[in-house]
């Protein structure tokens, strides 16, 4: 994959698109503009499948701006708002995805690959903390 170099206004308006994120909260100036290096900016058209339950997880996504829904068996269980991360999930397993997700509507994103995702949580305590905490409460059984 060719990754292009971005200008430092590029990785500044992105690292201020994660200062609005509830995932990034609490993240310094220069931690967001390490995630905003490591990421790769995507968009995706109201009714686009981001993710296929059942596939394999290559990526994982923060949602900027926009909305998106979790369907498990064809079923919504949940949608998604700007500073949510969704794939992280099959990343971190190494599992088939465990829902599908389709744009609700027209999406601004951060793409994470594996490589990329695995430099944040390691390079990054906060992230990596937050994704544990993100897996365990999705891991808990419904109250």
């Amino acid at each position: 994959m060719i990754h292009k170099r971005r200008t430092g206004d590029e990785l500044s308006g992105i690292a201020e698109d994660l200062r609005r994120a509830a995932f990034f909260d609490g993240f310094s100036p220069a931690e967001l503009e390490r995630v905003a290096e490591l990421a790769e900016p995507a968009v995706a058209e109201e009714g686009a499948l981001l993710i296929d339950q059942g596939r394999v997880g290559l990526e994982c996504y923060v949602i900027l701006r926009g909305q998106a829904a979790i369907y498990v068996g064809g079923e919504h269980i949940a949608t998604l708002a700007p500073g949510s991360i969704v794939g992280e999930m099959a990343l971190i397993e190494h599992r088939p995805r465990n829902a599908s997700v389709v744009a609700v509507t027209a999406l601004r994103l951060l793409t994470f690959d594996t490589r990329a995702f695995g430099r944040l949580l390691e390079e990054m305590p906060k992230a990596h903390d937050r994704v544990i905490a993100l897996l365990l409460a999705r891991m808990r059984p419904p109250a």
